[in-house]
């Protein structure tokens, strides 16, 4: 992979010797299950053919190093790890996974990395949490930092709430980590049991990226999670069974309380609730060969997110409405937190190209602008090499 020859060949010029260690790992692509992992429901995503890797060395000393060479940047902190800081951004991700990692094992000395990567920054694909657990999967693998798969999800996790604000879930980490082959990974984030479901070797995804950036800390993110919390309040307090998350509620009993909410916490905690009914119905529908079905839900998933969970914005309805006129694309709706970013467009491998064309010539007709396109598949999940 060209990716790891050249940070290889980076960290060896910057600090005069080969790493020690080599992480991968991909960014990810949410098919179904938009906002369901902070309120304890399901999805469907996949690992895909894009991702970060990192090298890394000891250091002699308490000094860490960092060289993020997409930017250029560089950033330097000293062990022990305790708090964030304001400049460069990007280094929290860093700084984060070293503080959490060491509650399961010490970071002996300090330590020398590089990184880069081929996710398109703020296209919803994941770059941070990528570069989280290439950061974890090699600080273990150095010190001998015994963590399972799950363990290190959670702190990665942990990480980018702490220490950057974003209050996410776990999809991001686990679909990168438990990626496989022409396979989706269903997940169920009460239980963090872990499921992958073939998919046809004909289908792939295309991403659209509307090349409109984003930020999960300066969006509107931690609000909807926040507005989420409070409708599941509700429901514990009206419902005659125990409601931890919005994951326990039916939709009977949705549409029966919902006019006792106000109508913009119904409407987030519609979303969330029919989203987990999709993935749920979406699964079966894939196990079972109906990716036309599949698809459909695909498209209603959009909708909500339009109607009831506000997190899109015109350029993705745009991408997403003339997907649905062209008959070669089974299904189509936005991948991640939303607010910008991309959409997700799934379709037969050999009908890509032409679809592409198709929509990236309408996009620039309407916004004047260009948008990116790139076909990505499922492939297997973070790993050190």
């Amino acid at each position: 992979m060209a990716l790891i020859d050249t940070i290889r060949q980076a960290h060896a010029r910057r600090f005069g010797r080969p790493p020690a260690v080599v992480a991968y790992a991909p960014g990810r692509v949410e098919i179904l299950g938009n906002h369901t992992d902070y309120n304890q429901g399901f999805a469907l995503a996949a690992a895909i053919d894009l991702g970060v890797s990192l090298a890394l060395s000891p250091a002699g000393d308490a000094s860490c190093r960092v060289q993020a060479l997409d930017i250029p940047e560089e950033a330097c902190f000293d062990l022990p790890v305790s708090t964030s800081v304001k400049q460069p951004l990007w280094v929290n991700y860093v700084r984060g996974v070293v503080n959490k990692l060491c509650a399961f094992g010490r970071i002996k000395t300090g330590f020398q990395a590089t990184f880069a990567g081929d996710i398109p920054m703020g296209a919803g694909l994941s770059s941070s949490a990528a570069l989280e657990i290439a950061v974890a999967l090699a600080l273990a693998r150095l010190y001998d930092i015994p963590v399972s798969l799950l363990e290190l999800a959670k702190l990665c996790q942990a990480a980018e709430n702490d220490f950057t604000g974003a209050r996410c879930g776990l999809l991001d980490q686990i679909s990168s980590l438990f990626g496989q082959d022409h396979a989706l990974v269903f997940s169920d984030f009460r239980t963090l049991a872990v499921e992958t479901v073939p998919l046809a070797a004909e289908l792939c995804f295309l991403l659209v990226d509307t090349c409109v950036k984003h930020s999960l800390v300066a969006s509107a993110y931690n609000e909807r999670r926040a507005q989420c919390e409070r409708s599941s309040a509700f429901f514990a307090s009206v419902l005659d069974h125990p409601v931890a998350a919005l994951r326990d509620v039916s939709q009977g009993e949705l549409k029966a309380y919902a006019a006792r909410l106000d109508p913009t916490t119904a409407r987030r905690a519609a979303h969330v609730i029919e989203e987990n009914a999709r993935v749920l119905a979406a699964t079966r529908l894939l196990r079972s060969g109906n990716v036309r079905a599949f698809g459909e839900l695909m498209y209603q998933s959009h909708h909500s997110s339009q109607t009831n969970f506000e997190n899109s914005c015109p350029e993705l309805d745009f991408i997403v409405a003339q997907a649905g006129i062209l008959p070669q694309v089974l299904g189509a709706r936005l991948s991640g937190g939303g607010f910008g970013g991309s959409a997700v467009l799934m379709l037969q491998t050999g009908e890509a190209s032409a679809v592409s064309q198709t929509i990236a010539s309408a996009y620039v007709r309407k916004f004047g602008h260009t948008c990116t396109t790139r076909v990505v598949r499922p492939v297997a999940g973070a790993r050190v090499l």
